[in-house]
Formats: structure tokens, sequence, C-alpha cells
């Protein structure tokens, strides 16, 4: 299969013109009124972002966090052959673990994720004990993420960035692996399952899982579904809250998605153009989308940072819904593309943006689920040692998953 050129070794440099002119902006950032105690109601408080705003201006050290996701991410980039695109710059960070036998896996981020979300997880996954396997980690930026090229053809969808996920571990010479993924990584991998599973892709771990709502196409969980509010019957206490959440999601948090999957160049503008916009339109999901987690300044900046600073730039990012929605158009996801044909795991975090019940997602292949009492859509970066540890039980010695790629059990020998 020819999918790829050489290798590159990469370090981030952004140039001093680049953090010059952000500075300069910042400078010139107007913000908006705000209405008397209106915190999250009317999306980012103005006083966060203020804040933010001046330390990205006046204190924070780009160059301090640049060096730190040098010294800890080896990156690399290569040339990837896109069916109909032509070939694309693919931005990646690799690192293997000491024990050859390793499992290798894919790490595939979403919106308004990257490949950063890899940094907390990489030490724990690639460590090798007797106690728990061990990965060989890649995690790549998405086309048009981070320092990836982006596609400059339309239709670019879930088959392509699939096919670039695909042939990039065969590049690096993993016949077969396996893949981890949230938000689009979620729905990539699984697309990835369809078109090169079991052969090469042989076992998916997800932190959202999705399904149908119950329909008569389902009969047993449609009629269940319909009989809840029965005595006995209802969903649990865990399952009422994680479908409320769902709904507030769609009711009043899911705007973005509307217009990213409609007119995202217009959007893209503002979000080139202003950091602050960016920063407010980003920062909005960092804090309403986890569990209470405590985000540093610094740790927001930097996330941000790499969006402004991005190869494509922050308009690129976006352009992933349209694309996969117009793909889709006003189909329903066909029974086939819900079904997984390799091996599938579930984690449940309970402040995710959909949270679903169990029995909803119940599919055949499905192999593991693990529940987690906190945590929300970020679960790699939110809740690494849970992320991580239900991986290990998934591919560990009495997992579902043990030995699933062959000759790569993850122990010594």
């Amino acid at each position: 299969m020819a999918s790829s050129q050489h290798e590159s070794t990469f370090q981030i440099s952004i140039s001093e013109k680049a953090i010059t002119q952000l500075h300069e902006k910042l400078a010139l950032t107007s913000l908006p009124s705000e209405l008397e105690d209106a915190e999250w109601e009317y999306g980012s408080p103005l006083k966060d972002i203020q804040r933010l705003v001046n330390r990205w201006r006046d204190e924070y050290d780009w160059r301090k966090h640049e060096a730190a996701l040098n010294n800890e991410l080896p990156q690399f980039t290569r040339d990837i052959e896109v069916e109909d695109f032509g070939k694309l710059n693919i931005h990646y960070v690799h690192k293997k673990s000491e024990l050859e036998s390793a499992i290798p896996l894919l790490f595939v981020h979403g919106w308004p994720g990257s490949f950063i979300e890899v940094r907390k997880i990489l030490p724990l996954l690639i460590k090798s004990t007797p106690e728990h396997p061990s990965f060989h980690v890649v995690a790549l930026s998405l086309p048009g993420y981070g320092f990836s090229e982006a596609p400059s053809k339309k239709g670019f969808a879930l088959p392509q960035y699939a096919e670039v996920g695909h042939k990039l571990m065969i590049a690096l010479g993993y016949d077969e692996y396996v893949t981890q993924g949230g938000d689009w990584g979620s729905f990539i991998t699984r697309k990835m399952s369809h078109l090169y599973g079991p052969s090469y892709h042989k076992a998916q771990h997800t932190n959202l899982p999705l399904a149908v709502p119950p329909n008569p196409s389902r009969p047993m969980l449609y009629i269940s579904h319909l009989l809840s509010g029965l005595p006995g019957l209802s969903y649990t206490a865990a399952e009422q809250a994680g479908i409320a959440r769902t709904q507030e999601f769609h009711s009043k948090g899911s705007g973005y998605f509307a217009q990213h999957s409609t007119r995202p160049q217009t959007l893209g503008y503002a979000l080139e153009d202003s950091p602050a916009g960016l920063l407010a339109w980003i920062y909005e999901k960092l804090v309403r989308w986890t569990d209470a987690y405590k985000w540093d300044d610094d740790e927001v900046l930097t996330w941000i940072s790499l969006y402004h600073f991005s190869r494509a730039g922050p308009a690129a990012s976006i352009r992933i819904y349209y694309e996969i929605m117009k793909a889709r158009g006003s189909r329903p996801v066909p029974q086939s593309e819900r079904l997984s044909p390799i091996p599938l795991g579930h984690s449940y975090f309970p402040k995710d943006i959909i949270v679903l019940p169990r029995s909803w997602c119940k599919i055949p292949n499905l192999i593991f689920e693990s529940d987690h009492g906190s945590g929300g859509h970020f679960a790699a970066h939110e809740k690494p040692q849970e992320l991580v540890g239900d991986l290990r039980k998934m591919f560990g010695k009495g997992g579902a998953a043990f030995g699933v790629v062959k000759g790569r059990n993850g122990y010594a020998s």
C-alpha cells in the first residue's frame, strides 16, 4: 500500500513575527458589554475573557510552553496520499514503549481539541510493567488542525479522515492496531473500523458512546423505553441525569454545531482575525463541557494558542462539521454503520455533552464498559488515570480484547 512519504522530525517553532502580531491584536481588543449577573447564561463571562486576554497579551510566555511541548512530545510530519485529494503533510506524536510487544494505539482527537490531549495519557500508556499492558502511541493532528496541512478541496469527510489515520499507522509499520477517540475521534475511529477492520483495525475504544434513541427498529429497547415511566422500569438516577444533560446540550449548548455545519467560512473570519473571539468561542466549551475541572489560565492559553498558531488557521478546523453533515444529509446513520465489526469498548463520563443510558448503546460487538463517577468531554485531559485504566482493563490479561493484535499483547514475554 503506497500510503506515505518520508518521515521528518518536527519541533514547534512559531516565528517572532507571529507572536508579535498576536500581541498587537490583543492590544487592540474591544470587548462587548455584559448584562448584570449574566454569569454563564449568555456565554463566556466578560470577567473571564478580560482576564485571559490581558494575561495572553502581557504575561503568558508562549516560548516556555512551546519548549515544554517539544520536550514532552516526540513529533513528526509525513506526507499521506489521500485518494482524490493528493498528498497532505500530516503532523503527529509518536512514542514507543520500551516493550517491543506493546500494542499499537492510535489516539484521535476532535474539536475543540488537538494533539495536546494525548499529553497526560502518553507517559501512562507507554509505561511497561508486568501489572498491565503497554502501548506504542500515535496521536495525529487531524488535517486542518495543529500543524497538519488542511485539505484544499471540498468533500473531505469521514472516509478521508479515516484513510489518513489508517495510512499513517501502516506507514509507521503497524499492520495491526487499536484506536481510542472521543468527539470527532469517536466517529473517525468508528469509520476506520468499517473500512479497515478487522484485518488492520483490531479494536476500538471511545469515551463518547453514541446511539440512536429507542425506535421501532429495535423493538425490545423501544418497548422498554415506552414503559420507563412505570415503577420498577424507570431509568436509574444516573441515567436520568445523563438524559437531562444531553437534552440541555441540545437545547442550550449546540448552537456552535449549527454554525459550524452550515456556514463555517463566515464564522472562520472572526476566529482567524480575532484572538479574543477565538478564545471566547473555545473557552466556553472547555469550561461547560468538563466536570468542574479547574482550568489554569496558562493551560487554557496554551490550548487556544495551538489553534491560533495552527498551520492552516482556526477556520480550517471547523470545516469537518460541514463536510461530514453534508455527506450525511438528512439520512439517519445506517444500522450497518452503527454496528461495530470489531471489539468495542465504552467509557461513560457523567458530564460529557451527550450521556446516554447504557441500554441504548448496546450492540453485539460491545465487549467492555466502564462507568465513572466524575469527568466530562475531554477525558484524556480531565481523567487521564481513569481513561488509561479502562484501556488497560480492556486490553490486559483477563480483558475481552486481550491479545487482539497478533503477537502484541503488551506484556513482556
